[in-house]
């Protein structure tokens, strides 16, 4: 019995170990867009909470309550253990602009935490996304601009407009946070609108290089990526930023007259948002279908959820703010897309990650 006993706490104690090194090697290889976690699960939740489905909200909520924080502890984790590994993500062009799903996640989940009565949670949260904005946006050009050497030019693709999507939603949680900071309100209403212009320029700069790329170079199977969803979900985000600002008053003459200029954009940005989806399919349906690439997992996936979740929040929106009913259909039959895929691709992170814990003990066996 008690050689048993030995032998079960010896196996215990060497499953732990395994457990440790593993959980190591992922942080140090974990992706810089993990956030968008986070992302696709808040828009979801906050999608679920404006359609009157407060249950499915909460239970999306509660995953981010878990999600957020676990994602920041081994962030911060990665920055003091493996600096050089997240050093080289950073200075990597392909791979920079992957952090601007921290900005966009943690104002995702500050717009869930709002809609729950967490208003000074939602201040700090945006308050830390706009610091980081700040730091990356320019540091990510920086990184364009001398570290794009031409070997590496081909590296244009749609997670380069996360940065739009980060932009973007620091717009949508400023409108909710502006009236709680008294006098300061009429500068973040100012700081918002700058924000959705930076955004609407940003994009133009990103959509000429993506369709130049994919339209005038050979595409192969390798090119077409979930990422390549985040051109659609950066015109819907743009969407929901707009119809925010028309839903909300700044109080602001000089702003209010912007609104018919925002009207049409935002209808545009719209329409655009939707001519992209049936193209995305085709994508998906020629590198799977006709190309045969068996569908895996990967953490990209979330980059392909968030934006069918922010679509369906967007047409909301943009139903309220152009007060045309027939949009409701729409968003209430995508949120529904969006739970579906943001289930799958649970399930998928589940099983990826099991798979490769189980591979790590057999190979440590050997």
């Amino acid at each position: 019995m008690s050689r048993s006993k030995h032998r079960a706490d010896s196996d215990l104690h060497l499953r732990m170990r395994n457990l440790r090194v593993w959980s190591d090697s992922q942080i140090a290889t974990l992706y810089p867009g993990c956030f968008a976690l986070v992302m696709a699960t808040g828009i979801i939740s906050n999608a679920l909470f404006f359609e009157g489905q407060r249950e499915w909200s909460a239970a999306l909520f509660a995953v981010n309550l878990i999600a957020y924080p676990w994602l920041v502890l081994i962030t911060i984790l990665r920055l003091f253990r493996f600096r050089q590994a997240i050093r080289s993500d950073l200075f990597n062009p392909r791979l920079v602009f992957s952090f601007f799903t921290i900005v966009a996640g943690s104002d995702v989940f500050g717009v869930g935490l709002h809609l729950r009565g967490f208003t000074t949670a939602a201040l700090s949260l945006w308050l830390f996304a706009l610091l980081v904005w700040f730091i990356l946006i320019y540091f990510s050009f920086a990184v364009l601009t001398f570290l794009n050497t031409a070997h590496q030019a081909n590296v244009v693709h749609g997670g380069w407009l996360i940065a739009i999507v980060g932009t973007e939603s620091l717009v949508i949680l400023g409108t909710l946070i502006a009236p709680e900071v008294g006098d300061l309100g009429r500068t973040v209403f100012v700081l918002i609108h700058m924000l959705w212009g930076v955004g609407l320029g940003l994009y133009g700069i990103f959509i000429v290089l993506f369709a130049h790329r994919i339209f005038f170079f050979d595409v192969g199977p390798d090119d077409v990526t979930p990422l390549l969803w985040v051109v659609m979900g950066a015109a819907a985000i743009t969407t929901n930023a707009g119809s925010t600002l028309i839903l909300t008053e700044s109080g602001l003459p000089f702003l209010n007259s912007m609104r018919p200029f925002i009207d049409g954009v935002t209808l545009i940005m719209w329409a655009w948002a939707t001519w992209w989806i049936p193209l995305l399919l085709l994508f998906g349906i020629w590198k799977h279908g006709i190309c045969r690439v068996s569908l895996t997992y990967t953490p990209m996936f979330w980059s392909l959820v968030f934006p069918l979740g922010m679509y369906a929040l967007a047409s909301l929106r943009f139903s309220l703010a152009a007060d045309f009913p027939p949009l409701r259909a729409i968003s209430y039959s995508m949120v529904w897309v969006a739970l579906a895929a943001w289930v799958a691709t649970s399930a998928g992170l589940v099983t990826a990650s099991w798979r490769s814990f189980r591979e790590f003990e057999r190979s440590g066996s050997r």
